[in-house]
């Protein structure tokens, strides 16, 4: 009875209204009963209802689609990695979806960005609230280049317990998810979780047992995941996913 009360309330509530078509004139909104909306999101538990977008939103059905992802305060050897591993699929005209962090999230999208690719930002936070803020270049470019996603309404500030909400849109998106870099206790597991749910393919890099970059890799291909020794062990596996993969987004 509380929640119908609160429903009428906001029906009748001329700043919301007012608020509401501000939000259709600045940036695309699209539900889950929209056509554009994409249909491997459909298939995931809790997929949003909402999306709001700034950008290309034809890049969310343009496959192959790939989540990078890892930990926030990466080793010297990060960037490297990816040139070695993300690079060539980028030059493929692979989609990059990651969640805009610091670290491995903002590498790949400036390896995208950087090399004229595709790429997907999820965020944590409405789209008003650039998070982190020293990604305010990288959040600009990506407007101009590529998608910025959101569930949250535009106005809504970055709370701790987004972060871990987005990471299903992140993974859902994908056919797979590839982890560059995370510790034994990284954040990263949380997408890696919501991947192995969604029925995804998880893709690990491995590294030096030295440093604890690499521990939360290490524990994932033992847990399962694919160890990644070249960018055609992702490829070869799209190549056995994909029938089905367009078949489920048709």
């Amino acid at each position: 009875m509380k929640k119908a009360s609160l429903f009428h309330s906001d029906l009748r509530s001329r700043a919301l209204v007012s608020q509401i078509k501000h939000d259709l004139h600045s940036f695309r909104v699209i539900t889950a009963v929209d056509d554009c909306y994409p249909f491997v999101l459909k298939t995931i538990k809790d997929a949003p209802l909402v999306l709001y977008a700034i950008g290309n939103t034809e890049l969310m059905n343009q496959n192959p689609i790939l989540s990078v992802i890892g930990t926030r305060r990466p080793s010297s050897d990060a960037k490297a990695k990816m040139q070695k591993y993300v690079l060539p699929l980028v030059r493929d005209n692979w989609t990059i979806v990651s969640g805009m962090a610091a670290g491995i999230d903002s590498y790949a999208h400036q390896l995208a960005v950087e090399n004229e690719g595709k790429t997907i930002a999820v965020m944590g936070s409405g789209l008003n609230h650039i998070y982190p803020k020293q990604n305010t270049k990288l959040f600009k470019q990506i407007a101009a280049k590529g998608l910025l996603l959101s569930e949250y309404p535009p106005d809504t500030p970055p709370e701790r317990f987004h972060f871990p909400e987005r990471n299903r849109i992140i993974s859902g998106l994908s056919f797979g998810t590839f982890v560059i870099e995370a510790t034994k206790k990284s954040g990263t597991l949380i997408t890696v979780d919501q991947a192995l749910d969604q029925g995804r393919e998880v893709y690990a890099l491995p590294g030096s047992p030295l440093t604890p970059h690499t521990e939360g890799c290490h524990a994932m291909i033992q847990d399962g995941a694919k160890l990644v020794q070249s960018p055609d062990d992702i490829r070869e596996d799209w190549v056995r996913i994909e029938p089905n993969w367009g078949h489920m987004n048709q």
